[in-house]
């Protein structure tokens, strides 16, 4: 069941660059609870990678290159999700460093912004635990608009 009171949220990090290169960093990530990591990269932007829950584990996410729509939406009921609910979105990049904190009791998906885009997630179960709390939902479960680039 999710936790009402922990909601997605981004961790930010910064860039650090001087003669010799450059640095990025996520200075308040804490490693505590993770159990394994993946890097997912799609062969096109238009490919959405979306919605996948959990009711127990807990993601991170950091875009090695490139960026990507990342949204999460709250499972308060798993078997009949609330088609109303509203995703929270997030735009990360590599050139903009943070990590994004998916808590348990949420899925989430992703579509790539660029070609070679590469996001590296951090998982708070193991593969096995995972399998047992796993919960599929189409990409368009809550709309499209959340995919959508917003033009300015």
């Amino acid at each position: 069941m999710a936790n009402s009171h922990s909601v997605p949220c981004l961790l930010p990090g910064g860039l650090s660059v001087d003669d010799r290169g450059q640095l990025t960093f996520v200075q308040g990530f804490n490693f505590a609870n993770v159990r394994r990591f993946y890097v997912v990269e799609n062969f096109s932007t238009s490919v959405v990678r979306a919605f996948h829950g959990h009711r127990r584990e807990e993601k991170y996410v950091f875009a090695l290159t490139g960026s990507a729509i990342v949204a999460a939406v709250e499972l308060a009921d798993v078997s009949h999700p609330d088609p109303n609910s509203k995703p929270f979105r997030f735009v990360l990049s590599a050139r903009s460093p943070g990590i994004l904190h998916i808590p348990a009791g949420f899925a989430n998906g992703f579509r790539a912004l660029e070609q070679r885009t590469r996001l590296l997630f951090f998982s708070s179960a193991t593969l096995e635990d995972s399998v047992k709390d796993d919960y599929r939902f189409k990409y368009d479960q809550w709309g499209t608009d959340v995919w959508k680039s917003e033009n300015r």
